[in-house]
């Protein structure tokens, strides 16, 4: 019974911490954009890389996710958070990186390196570029 209950509030504690973890709290949704667009471009989901970018951003976003064709990647550990506002953009950093293995030679790409510039439309967040 006690062994039961343990593993219970491993699960429950490991599930909210992974949660966290992701986004840097979930009441930060241009935060939670961001994080969405790395996980689809690594993944080569298209559709995803597309409904999770601007119009103006959707071309390049796609030559982003190309480049990871071919290539085993993941989102590690990001962890991002709006840190301004100017005008209509909101800026979100992130810490964290990608990890991707080609050929057996493992890389990583740190996320500390860009600003991710975020926009509200039609009621969702969208990443329309990066500094």
């Amino acid at each position: 019974m006690v062994r039961k209950l343990v593993w219970s509030v491993v699960i429950v504690v490991t599930v909210f911490l992974t949660s966290c973890s992701n986004t840097g709290g979930s009441n930060d949704p241009a935060a939670k954009a961001v994080v969405n667009y790395l996980q689809a471009v690594v993944s080569g989901d298209a559709s995803k890389v597309s409904s999770n970018s601007c119009k103006d951003w959707e071309s390049q976003a796609m030559m982003e996710m190309d480049s990871f064709a071919g290539v085993k990647a993941n989102v590690d550990q990001a962890v991002c958070k709006t840190t301004s506002t100017d005008g209509s953009m909101t800026q979100v950093t992130c810490t964290g990186k990608i990890k991707a293995t080609y050929n057996n030679e493992n890389q990583e790409f740190d996320l500390s390196g860009r600003t991710y510039q975020v926009t509200q439309q039609g009621g969702e967040w969208l990443v329309c570029g990066y500094k």
